[in-house]
């Protein structure tokens, strides 16, 4: 937390967040380089907010290139360190806001944006923390706002491509393409990560609709793009999956891993590998899953747990305690699922009609709606559902892919309430 100006920080605090903001990166790209030059003159001399923030910003570059998450808490030292020196710098705050909302900590983030707006109602970098992160509270309306004064103000890859995703969210996939290939266009190779992570999420557009063909390409512009971008990584290692290329989807998903320690990397990394019949290697990497969602991610580790019909009173707490800081649809899509695999219907019907709100065209969403449904005895709706899945796109997962096939032939919950 960043203290006010009638609450200095504590040395010792500041301390601590200058050793983690001047620490060695490893690597030699260009955010490594740039990470290097500005340590080295931040180590000699005291520099102002303004070299902090150009640090801070530098260490956003190389978590997003990378797919580390852990070095977002090296920009939000930087933050700190800025905004002890100049308390409302407008450049500090923004880089607040980034590291806040990778965090995940919404309200804060939020907090950062408003400060900057209230002072200059163009930056369009907080208002695009803005949307993210009232997106993030489940704000879909305010969300929408914030990225259209983004697009109105600076149309660009950064905001057409907030616009895209919105789009997308509200079942608009073809409106939501059109935009995002504005986004695209608009990239600066100068910038390769930037158009990497609009490729990525232009081709995850394709994926949701079931066109494996056209998701592959996309990934692979991706990473043409930026190369071994983990997020793109995945998403070919998703495909061939779906192809049903085990080993394909192992050699890709251990590059991303070998990068990234995010949760989704090493639980897809276990799928692939049991798909490929390496129990023991799977074990490992569900293991990994389940570690770093301990660390930074107890939404994605509650949805491995009630995918896999793992810990259920720990994922419906897990999920529980995620919803209490966020409500996104994605947020109420997993606690409906845990709170099915623990039996718990009533609140999962309720869990799931919230995350059907916006009309969002994800298989994985409308298979959870359709399983709750028939548990509770709506076969026909239930089952009209989880056909739209498989319709929609059949691999949309190694487990719950499977799980709907046989759901649709049983006619009965599969793995479903605790008896």
């Amino acid at each position: 937390m960043i203290a006010r100006p009638d609450e200095a920080p504590a040395p010792s605090s500041l301390d601590a967040a200058r050793r983690l903001a001047l620490a060695a990166p490893a690597g030699a790209s260009a955010a490594d380089l740039e990470i290097e030059a500005l340590s080295r003159r931040l180590a000699k001399a005291p520099g102002g907010a303004d070299l902090w923030s150009a640090l801070g910003f530098a260490w956003i570059k190389k978590a997003r290139a990378s797919g580390d998450p852990s070095l977002y808490r090296r920009a939000h030292a930087c933050a700190e360190l800025a905004l002890a020196q100049a308390e409302g710098d407008r450049a500090s705050l923004d880089l607040l806001g980034l590291a806040l909302l990778h965090d995940r900590r919404f309200v804060e983030a939020r907090d950062a944006a408003e400060r900057v707006l209230s002072r200059d109602g163009g930056d369009t970098l907080a208002l695009g923390t803005l949307s993210d992160a009232e997106l993030g509270l489940g704000r879909f309306e305010a969300a929408v706002a914030a990225a259209q004064r983004m697009v109105d103000l600076r149309p660009g890859l950064p905001s057409y491509a907030r616009a895209a995703h919105l789009r997308w969210l509200q079942g608009d996939a073809a409106t939501a393409k059109r935009i995002m290939r504005l986004a695209i266009d608009a990239g600066d190779p100068r910038e390769p990560e930037a158009l990497a992570w609009a490729l990525t999420q232009a081709a995850e557009m394709f994926w949701h609709e079931g066109d494996h063909e056209a998701a592959d390409r996309g990934f692979e512009r991706a990473l043409a793009a930026q190369g071994e971008y983990p997020p793109a990584l995945a998403g070919r290692a998703r495909v061939a999956l779906a192809r049903g290329a085990w080993g394909r989807a192992v050699e890709l998903l251990d590059r991303a891993h070998r990068q990234s320690a995010e949760a989704e990397i090493a639980w897809l990394l276990g799928d692939a590998r049991a798909a490929a019949g390496d129990g023991a290697g799977a074990a490992r990497a569900y293991e990994s899953a389940v570690a770093a969602g301990r660390r930074s991610d107890r939404r994605t580790l509650a949805l491995y747990y009630a995918t896999k019909g793992l810990e259920r009173d720990e994922a419906v707490r897990l999920a529980a305690a995620e919803r209490a800081v966020r409500g996104d649809i994605y947020t109420e899509d997993t606690l409906a699922w845990a709170l099915y695999r623990a039996g718990r219907l009533s609140e999962a019907r309720a869990a799931s009609d919230r995350a059907l709100a916006l009309g969002t065209r994800d298989a994985r969403l409308l298979y959870h709606a359709g399983a709750i449904r028939i548990a509770l005895g709506d076969l026909d709706r239930g089952e009209r559902l989880v056909r739209a899945a498989l319709d929609l796109n059949p691999g949309f997962d190694w487990t719950g892919a499977a799980e709907a096939e046989q759901l649709l032939a049983r006619r009965t919950p599969i793995g479903g309430p605790a008896r």
